[in-house]
């Protein structure tokens, strides 16, 4: 099936719209961040939080879409906060593993509540049922722009 071109008019609006409330919502929440926290340690912070230690610096290169570099960068200074251990691969030494420390899920889980305020005031603004609605339209959107942002060839 060939869309439209309105339907690709409404895809791009769509995507217009995602891509607005994620610059702004990525603002709202460095504006609060824990002190010498940035956006791209949380994020890294709440990846392992979400999927597990034992990542590869590599991997989660991969998943924020940066350069191997950028992430040792922003690794190395989760590193020297203590809120991440960084340890040879044992199956392979020419790897390393990423791990959580209870240090690091504290700082992700205090972003996290200094965000708090802002989401109180979103929650005041728009239902929380309208919320909900959208999620699966979302979620699903997150799994098509993943699938496809390294297809295989």
């Amino acid at each position: 099936m060939t869309a439209s071109e309105n339907d690709l008019q409404t895809l791009f609006r769509f995507l217009n719209e995602v891509g607005i409330v994620a610059q702004l919502s990525a603002n709202a929440f460095e504006k609060v961040m824990p002190e010498g926290m940035t956006l791209p340690q949380f994020v890294v912070l709440n990846h392992l939080v979400r999927l597990g230690d034992g990542r590869t610096p590599l991997s989660i290169a991969q998943a924020m879409q940066v350069t191997k570099g950028a992430m040792t960068n922003t690794l190395g200074h989760l590193e020297g906060k203590q809120f991440i251990t960084i340890a040879p691969d044992p199956h392979d030494g020419r790897s390393k593993r990423v791990s959580l420390t209870a240090e690091g899920r504290a700082a992700r889980d205090a972003a996290i509540e200094a965000l708090g305020p802002e989401l109180r005031g979103i929650a005041g603004e728009i239902t929380l049922s309208e919320i909900a609605k959208a999620l699966p339209v979302l979620e699903n959107l997150r799994k098509v722009l993943d699938t496809r942002r390294n297809p295989k060839t």
